[in-house]
């Protein structure tokens, strides 16, 4: 099989789906970006595969590899709006806008759950500097894992659990999506290999990420374990195909399309 050039995403929810593709040159070379860049590489035809939030999933004639995203059914502690006010009382959020389906979801979640019609207003991953300027931040990735809500004196709005009270599905953030016909049976297989891999060596990839912090080693131990699934099942493409409708009724995208799978 030919190697495929993987666009991965840089952020430690995605450690498990990578976990020993290094190993694999037989078969993929990896990159690393943040979601928007993981993306734009796709649609550009620069990777062959991207791991990619899946908002973007709509702007292109794409398939996915089944039986793996990323996903949450309920919190997912590392998407989340933190506002100096109640959510139905904000005028203007800031968006850290290096994923744009956590946007997507936040203007789906004013539009069908809070009732408002924001601003929204693009910043870096500030927290401190997106509050100064709206009354609510969204922060996802590593950042927001690293906020307390209390010290800064603002409310968290976890988007896995606002999710999931509109819905009761669960929410899938990304998915490994490429041109149809580019990955064979067995690049796919091997991406779930790698998958269970990672959930296998979760104790592993927590003393890496922990750099030799006890405190931040259990806390991504049990964000990994405990916030972020996996796999792509019934449940989870019900959620994702219901987001792809939402995001098409609130204007944030303009069609629909297909959900495609490999094999």
């Amino acid at each position: 099989m030919k190697p495929l050039v993987l666009g991965a995403v840089s952020y430690l929810n995605t450690k498990p789906l990578v976990y020993g593709l290094d190993r694999r040159p037989d078969l993929f070379e990896v990159r690393f970006d943040v979601p928007a860049q993981c993306a734009a590489l796709l649609h550009e035809g620069r990777v062959d595969l991207g791991l990619i939030p899946v908002v973007e999933y709509l702007r292109g004639t794409y398939a996915i590899v089944p039986g793996v995203s990323i996903a949450s059914h309920g919190t997912v502690a590392s998407v989340a709006v933190f506002s100096r006010v109640p959510i139905e009382q904000a005028r203007a959020i800031a968006v850290d806008v290096s994923s744009r389906t956590s946007v997507a979801l936040t203007r789906v979640m004013c539009a069908k759950r809070w009732g408002i019609r924001p601003e929204f207003v693009h910043a870096e991953p500030d927290i401190r500097a997106m509050l100064d300027r709206a009354d609510a931040a969204l922060v996802i990735g590593d950042p927001a894992l690293a906020i307390d809500p209390a010290a800064l004196g603002v409310r968290k709005y976890d988007l896995g659990d606002e999710w999931k009270a509109l819905t009761g599905l669960p929410f899938v953030y990304a998915v490994w999506a490429g041109r149809p016909g580019v990955a064979s049976g067995g690049h796919c297989q091997a991406l779930r290999e790698a998958r269970d891999r990672g959930l296998a060596n979760l104790d592993a990839i927590a003393r890496l990420e922990g750099r030799g912090d006890a405190a931040r080693e259990d806390r991504v131990r049990r964000y990994l374990s405990d916030n972020v699934q996996y796999g792509l099942g019934e449940a989870e493409r019900a959620g994702l195909g219901e987001f792809h409708r939402l995001v098409v009724e609130v204007g944030v995208m303009p069609a629909l399309q297909p959900l495609r799978f490999y094999e």
